[in-house]
């Protein structure tokens, strides 16, 4: 498909642009807090909470509560923490892991799996990765000024995802 030229190119290299650790508890209180304490254990970074989008009584969950908290991670942590969720996996991803858009995500049911020491104050929490891929090049997308699209050659495609 993609031939020996193409291949060699440096601007085709696939790289991790940001690893999205998630832990959605489905109520706010103690057990969000705890949640939030293990991210910040986990990454060194500060999580940002997420709020429900609209009030869903059989689940007990009012509009614009705190239900969820997440943390972004981008260069060698990302790729670290990466690896060690992947090895919970043991690097074995489902197809349906994949989106078209060449990113991917998955779930781990135990946090302590990734090497943090069991506190029983704090309980386990299952939490979900997801990872964006790019190339470089990418910028062009998201820049302020010459704002231009990514071409359908560049982009990157389910395929590509699953060979990276």
């Amino acid at each position: 498909m993609v031939n020996e030229a193409k291949a060699g190119n440096p601007m085709r290299e696939i790289r991790v642009s940001k690893l999205v650790l998630n832990i959605c508890v489905g109520e706010s209180g103690d057990r969000l807090q705890k949640a939030a304490k293990v991210l910040e254990q986990l990454t060194g970074q500060q999580p940002v909470f997420g709020k429900a989008r609209f009030t869903v009584r059989t689940f007990g969950i009012r509009r614009n509560e705190k239900i969820s908290c997440s943390v972004t991670i981008r260069g060698e942590k990302a790729m670290q923490l990466l690896d060690a969720g992947l090895k919970v996996k043991e690097y074995e991803l489902i197809r349906r892991n994949f989106s078209d858009s060449g990113n991917f995500g998955f779930g781990i049911n135990e946090h302590i799996d990734l090497g943090i020491k069991y506190d029983p104050s704090t309980g386990i929490y299952g939490m979900d990765f997801y990872v964006v891929l790019e190339r470089p090049g990418y910028r062009v997308a998201r820049r302020r000024r010459i704002h231009s699209h990514v071409g359908v050659q560049h982009r990157i495609t389910k395929e590509d995802a699953i060979k990276w």
